[in-house]
């Protein structure tokens, strides 16, 4: 494998730096990092509207229906970029999910209703797989789809909503019948979270942060128009989601930036009268971080080159979000033993908000909503035997 850059591959590099130094700027990644919901929300619209109008919102999409056309390399320079800058990502649940379910398996009505909202960021997106007392195991899903004329009626309840407080739409796994296996009976609708009979109750993460939420539906009416591809046939639909979900989750750019900032505060942190990037066993486990990143980045590029020539994520999709959970866990475990005692830290607590070092509380943040990367997107165990049935034939 080449993995130098041509001319042409350098000058696309210098265009994403250029564009970066214009359009993301202090006051607007402030706003971004600024867990108010009077003013994260609109921060990022604005943020995403800026890539829009620049052509750039869509990497992962057909150039057919408003994607960039950029190959692998370009889509792996674009994201290296942004990442070593710490600019925020998109929100994945309109363009990254529900968008490349639509324009495969969705009617001309439904593309041309659904897909320049998404692209414009004019609609919010949020996502009802998971389900209360059922965990990974979408298929035992219990919300209630029931035909009524032009309608379906909804009852039932989502959790783990990220964002379902701002979003317009919500696109949903249901059940519409109960014969025959569990999956054969599960639908996939897309619902206007302003409709009637929806309540949404938030959930404070670990964290602190209010991102998660419980969606309930009593007695929701949505069109039957708004049914993708087939009824029964949902599951289908949800699996080709969650190959992209699941080869998303890696976030391979942004855990090699914090693998950086894991070195660069070690370079200054004391650890027994030494520097503790000096301190050789935690060299090691710096060092085998690294290498397998570097490895999990190669079977990324595999991937998108795939991709990028028509295909879809298969199976890979699992062993990326496998390794690129842990070693997203792996990286925040050693950025909190770089902080050390001020990892403890928290806001609103007596005292400086920040003591020591201005990233521990960052760090400490970091490190427990990361514990959930191993479960959410399917948990790493059902991957393993994704992977156990789709390559190894068990």
């Amino acid at each position: 494998m080449d993995t130098s850059f041509s001319a042409e591959e350098l000058a696309f590099r210098d265009e994403v730096r250029a564009f970066f130094d214009k359009a993301y700027d202090a006051e607007l990644e402030a706003r971004l990092n600024n867990p108010d919901p009077e003013v994260f929300p609109l921060a990022i619209v604005e943020w995403q509207k800026r890539l829009h109008a620049q052509g750039w919102i869509a990497p992962g999409w057909p150039e057919a229906v408003g994607g960039t056309g950029w190959n692998a390399t370009q889509s792996f320079i674009y994201e290296t970029e942004r990442a070593a800058r710490g600019i925020r990502d998109v929100l994945p649940f309109g363009l990254k999910m529900v968008g490349p379910v639509i324009y495969t398996f969705g009617t001309d009505e439904q593309k041309e209703r659904f897909l320049p909202k998404i692209l414009a960021s004019d609609e919010w997106w949020c996502q009802g797989y998971s389900e209360p007392g059922s965990g990974s195991d979408l298929a035992s899903l219990k919300t209630r789809a029931v035909r009524d004329g032009d309608d379906y009626i909804i009852n039932g309840a989502k959790i783990w909503t990220s964002y379902a407080q701002f979003a317009d739409w919500i696109f949903c796994l249901v059940r519409t019948s109960n014969e025959g296996k569990k999956q054969a009976g599960i639908s996939f609708l897309l619902i206007d979270m302003k409709s009637p009979g929806i309540k949404v109750n938030p959930i404070v993460s670990i964290d602190d942060h209010h991102s998660l939420n419980e969606v309930e539906f009593n007695d929701v009416r949505v069109p039957v128009a708004n049914l993708i591809g087939e009824e029964n046939k949902g599951w289908t639909y949800a699996k080709a989601l969650l190959a992209h979900e699941r080869t998303a989750i890696a976030d391979v750019a942004d855990t090699t930036r914090w693998v950086r900032m894991v070195k660069e505060y070690a370079a200054t942190e004391v650890n027994g009268g030494k520097r503790l990037i000096d301190d050789p066993l935690f060299q090691k486990r710096v060092s085998d971080v690294e290498i397998e990143l570097m490895a999990l980045e190669f079977t990324e590029l595999r991937v998108l080159a795939s991709v990028a020539k028509g295909g879809a994520p298969g199976a890979e999709s699992s062993l990326l979000k496998i390794k690129g959970t842990e070693l997203q866990q792996a990286s925040q475990e050693l950025l909190m033993d770089v902080a050390a005692h001020y990892q403890g830290v928290r806001p609103g607590a007596p005292g400086p908000e920040e003591l020591g070092h201005e990233f521990g509380t960052r760090a400490f943040k970091k490190y427990m909503y990361g514990r959930a990367a191993t479960i959410y997107g399917g948990s790493n165990e059902v991957q393993r035997n994704i992977i156990a049935k789709a390559v190894l034939g068990l």
